[in-house]
């Protein structure tokens, strides 16, 4: 079972867009493909509508920030009738994942959230420790971050777990790119294709090569895997304001003066690439530096951690 999340933060559609474009390709496939079948169960689901139609991050609280056990515990024990903005929408995702699973019943249950950037420079996958997580990750052909879950808190990645959730469960997230950028809604679907032939919902003669070439061709100079080095976490009474021009992956060095706020200039504590710089009014991510793991095999590190 495949569930691909689009829009969990309202101004981020092109995951969206990509998993309708992919749900129309997987009904008229069966007609060009005779030969095509589709194994599994494939649920696309639209994530904070509230914030979609007001094409902002988030109404009240950031749905992209709430996943811990505390407020899904609130959501499971509150009436629906008595919730509200993010907390409403939490409910109604768990609901659906949860009654299609149930009805099922699949070996495993693949989540990937898809999102996009404010600023523009690059694609990219971010991972659990899990090694099925990293699995599903390098195959997407993007640069994968590690070890982000240590300097955000309450993502999908943080909840939808085997831990914390249903057995089987294993998330990824994608970021197919800016925002507005036309290719983002591409880069997305490449994602989905890859994700369900990974994950053998679809046979690897059904996937055109194209799908590949568009991941690798904008991943190219840049890491194959990196790992959180710092996040400089923010509030809307600091006044952060993210110094124009810095894109992701961009080379910063220990000191550089990337931002400012109310307190003054902020010189970036590492030195490393810089990552998701902020952009737009909303948000708790000032921007995040990364180090690239060198020499790293990942298909190497999935089949040690596969063995323990």
């Amino acid at each position: 079972m495949l569930v691909c999340l689009g829009a969990m933060h309202g101004n981020e559609k092109a995951g969206l867009r990509a998993i309708t474009l992919m749900a129309k390709m997987l009904e008229v496939e069966p007609i060009t493909n005779p030969g095509f079948m589709f194994k599994g169960l494939f649920l696309g689901i639209k994530g904070n509508m509230p914030a979609m139609r007001k094409n902002v991050r988030f109404i009240e609280r950031d749905l992209n920030r709430m996943w811990t056990l505390d407020n899904v515990d609130y959501v499971r024990r509150t009436p629906t009738s008595e919730l509200k903005d993010e907390y409403l929408e939490m409910k109604e995702i768990l609901e659906l994942i949860e009654y299609h699973y149930h009805r099922y019943q699949p070996e495993r249950l693949i989540i990937l959230d898809l999102h996009t950037t404010t600023a523009r420079g690059g694609i990219f996958s971010i991972v659990t420790d899990d090694p099925k997580s990293l699995k599903l990750g390098v195959e997407l052909h993007a640069p994968v971050i590690r070890g982000m879950l240590k300097g955000i808190k309450g993502t999908t990645l943080h909840f939808f777990n085997e831990e914390h959730f249903l057995p089987g469960t294993t998330t990824v997230v994608f970021e197919s790119g800016q925002h507005n950028e036309p290719l983002s809604v591409n880069r997305a679907i490449a994602a989905i294709t890859n994700c369900m032939r990974t994950i053998g919902c679809v046979a690897e003669e059904d996937v055109e090569n194209r799908h590949d070439s568009l991941l690798i061709e904008h991943s190219t100079g840049l890491p194959k895997v990196a790992e959180l080095a710092y996040c400089h976490s923010i509030g809307p009474e600091d006044g952060f304001e993210m110094y124009p021009g810095y894109q992701n992956f961009q080379r910063v060095e220990k000191g550089e003066i990337i931002a400012r706020d109310k307190n003054g200039d902020i010189p970036s504590p590492e030195e490393g690439l810089i990552l998701m710089p902020l952009y737009q009014p909303q948000g708790e991510d000032g921007f995040f530096i990364i180090r690239e793991l060198i020499p790293f095999d990942p298909h190497e590190v999935i089949a040690k951690k596969s063995t323990v």
